[in-house]
């Protein structure tokens, strides 16, 4: 191989390299802002694939304000709350102000990190702008209608709360 093939070839497999080693910088940076999508019985019971969260996994949840478990802090802005759809529900633990549209029983979706198979610290909170509106991943998955949860007697007794 003479000096100036020898010097192309090397050319070329620099590129290639530098190449590739960006796009693998890109796709590890991509894959650390992601935050993957769980119903309230996704998030207990995993999605039908079997994936289950990590706790201290961010994560977006979505579902309906269960009536009756909205508890505030009067020291501090510090709001906890269930999350349900048609299965068991989830405790979203925020620290901040709510949207002027949070109120029990319509959709949420909070973004936060995983505490434990049952509660999730949330940084963000969103609430559903008008009646007609839900965000697509939570009417996908609930499919149900939208009536307002609440707990019985004998579920509020069974659950400590």
């Amino acid at each position: 191989m003479n000096p100036r093939r020898k010097k192309r070839m090397g050319l070329i497999v620099a590129l290639l390299v530098g190449l590739s080693l960006t796009v693998g910088l890109m796709l590890y940076a991509l894959n650390q802002n992601m935050d993957l999508f769980y119903t309230p019985t996704e998030l207990v019971n995993g999605k039908p694939n079997g994936e289950k969260p990590e706790v201290g996994q961010r994560l977006r949840i979505g579902g309906m304000v269960v009536a009756g478990t909205v508890s505030r802090d009067p020291q501090s802005l510090r709001v906890s709350f269930d999350v349900a759809d048609v299965g068991p529900s989830v405790t979203v633990l925020y620290d901040g102000i709510l949207p002027d549209l949070f109120r029990e029983g319509q959709g949420i979706v909070a973004q936060g990190v995983l505490v434990n198979s049952h509660t999730v610290e949330a940084f963000e909170v969103l609430a559903k702008h008008d009646e007609e509106y839900m965000p697509p991943e939570v009417a996908e998955a609930m499919k149900v209608t939208h009536a307002p949860l609440q707990y019985t007697e004998e579920q509020k007794q069974g659950s400590g709360q």
